[in-house]
């Protein structure tokens, strides 16, 4: 059994990417996990201020917000599930925010498994291409993070499209295999 932590970054409820963490969720746990969805929408967090606190200092992040929690879930976590819609060929800005956030504790996410889980408008697979690429800007920063496999579905936008998608069925194959 694996703790497994998904980071949902839509910001629609049951939008489209969210839907297929849902099923990756579903699969992870079919498959005997420890799973925790996080929906980053409702949760309060700042951008970095680049104070050096963390990073330099060794200390808390001075502000106040969700996002201690969160990258203390992420350090305590097996496997982490990160999934975005597509804006503009790149992750969400709630994805991103929380990622800066890591700045101090990312020397801490050791071995770590990782999934990514993308939606967009545009049907062009080539499109995870480039958020692969972008989520692998924090990775490799990571010490021994694996990349474990990835899932996109373009062609979707507005919320419920991707009903009757097969990435749906893919997201959960995915998660059985955690």
């Amino acid at each position: 059994m694996k703790k497994v932590l998904i980071l949902s970054s839509s910001p629609r409820r049951g939008g489209n990417s969210d839907t297929l963490c849902d099923a990756f969720m579903e699969g992870a746990i079919a498959n005997g996990n420890e799973v925790e969805k996080i929906f980053l929408r409702d949760k309060t967090i700042h951008p970095c201020l680049g104070c050096s606190t963390c990073s330099l200092h060794k200390k808390p992040c001075p502000q106040k917000d969700d996002a201690a929690e969160i990258i203390n879930k992420m350090l305590q976590a097996d496997v982490i599930v990160m999934g975005t819609p597509v804006y503009f060929y790149s992750m969400s800005a709630q994805m991103k925010t929380l990622i800066d956030r890591c700045c101090g504790p990312y020397t801490e996410m050791k071995n770590k498994e990782f999934y990514f889980i993308a939606t967009a408008a545009e049907d062009d697979a080539k499109i995870m291409d480039r958020i692969v690429t972008s989520f692998s800007g924090f990775l490799d920063c990571l010490e021994n993070p694996a990349v474990k496999g990835t899932v996109f579905c373009g062609g979707v936008w507005h919320v419920g499209e991707i009903k009757g998608k097969p990435a749906i069925q893919e997201a959960y194959q995915m998660g059985m295999k955690v």
